[in-house]
């Protein structure tokens, strides 16, 4: 969902650039999100076997082959992160008879790329993952006009209804999103408690947690512990319900970068836990406050060219920040937009 979310930009930019059709490749994963996006016209959904979802049999890959030879189309554009090798879309590119086949690559891929942009992340210089694609685009002959994420208009009446219909004022809660896709993301049970805690006591709002339907069981002992005033909704929500709970929160605190990018989509006031794995994906251009830890060492990824950016680029080693930390950037944000008027002096009472 975040990347595709992040690539929102870039899409758009070919699309009015070229005056084209576009059709998104993408995971089941990302299929809800592609279809809020403007300038996606249709989405084809595979879960391909070398990205990390359930794998795809061989079967089925030939299947797909034989779909975009039907589909007969013009060009593809690779859109991946610098630690991602674009060679295997390239070649189902190349046996599928696309003419104009465009990515970054490290390695000259000769015949299966027609457009290539040698890739000079990370051993250069890294981009956030939205400039990094709109500068392909960019390679590519497209006008750049607006570099934000950006989500389809979404009705306002209908996201009050389902407000409504889930008993949440509109603007009346926050958002605490714990779920991670990967273990060294993980931000400490025992720091939600004591975090949403501290939204409860100062701020004496409701808190809604959210995630997927594997984290329910984690999210509603964490309701219970946390308090009165505390809801789980992971698992409960379709991405429509999704995206007007996020949309109408006062803030969302988030160590998943999905929903992170969400947030910024829809404006929503953020504060990201932020492992360091690939600072090509930190929130782009938000109301946002980044507070970053390390990941422990034996967690660390075997990709060589992510070992590369933990050893040169985060050779700060933050530890995992205490939930007074996070309450503060929350409060000094909110304060900072506006949103609330948080009990600053408060704050430094408490020693925070």
């Amino acid at each position: 969902m975040g990347d595709l979310l992040m690539s929102a930009p870039a899409i758009a930019a070919v699309k009015t650039s070229f005056d084209c059709k576009i059709t998104v490749l993408c995971s089941d994963k990302a299929e809800q999100v592609a279809a809020c996006i403007d300038g996606i016209d249709e989405v084809i959904v595979f879960n391909l076997p070398w990205l990390k979802l359930d794998s795809a049999k061989e079967k089925d890959v030939h299947n797909l082959v034989d779909v975009l030879k039907i589909r007969n189309f013009d060009a593809c554009i690779v859109f991946n992160v610098y630690s991602q090798n674009p060679a295997p879309c390239l070649m189902l590119a190349y046996m599928t008879g696309i003419k104009y086949r465009a990515a970054y690559s490290r390695e000259n891929l000769y015949g299966l790329l027609t457009h290539w942009l040698p890739d000079d992340e990370p051993l250069q210089q890294i981009r956030h993952q939205v400039e990094r694609d709109l500068n392909l685009a960019k390679f590519l002959g497209a006008t750049i006009s607006d570099d934000r994420i950006r989500l389809a208009d979404q009705h306002t009446s209908e996201q009050l209804q389902i407000l409504d219909n889930l008993q949440l004022n509109p603007n009346g809660y926050f958002i605490l999103h714990t779920g991670v896709s990967e273990k060294k993301r993980r931000y400490p049970e025992i720091y939600w408690i004591e975090l949403g805690k501290l939204v409860l006591k100062y701020y004496n709002i409701p808190i809604v947690l959210t995630g997927s339907g594997s984290e329910r069981n984690f999210t509603e002992n964490l309701a219970k512990q946390i308090g009165d005033g505390t809801i789980s909704l992971a698992g409960q929500l379709p991405f429509k319900s999704l995206l007007a709970v996020v949309k109408n929160a006062i803030a969302m605190v988030s160590v998943n970068t999905g929903p992170m990018h969400l947030a910024v989509a829809l404006d929503t006031p953020l504060i990201a836990l932020y492992a360091q794995t690939n600072p090509q994906h930190k929130p782009f251009k938000a109301k946002c406050k980044i507070i970053e830890y390390a990941v422990p060492n034996h967690l660390q990824s075997a990709n060589e060219i992510i070992r590369f950016v933990n050893d040169k680029v985060y050779v700060n080693k933050p530890e995992i920040p205490k939930p007074k930390l996070v309450m503060k950037q929350l409060q000094e944000l909110l304060y900072e937009i506006k949103a609330l008027t948080p009990p600053v002096q408060q704050l430094h009472s408490q020693g925070f």
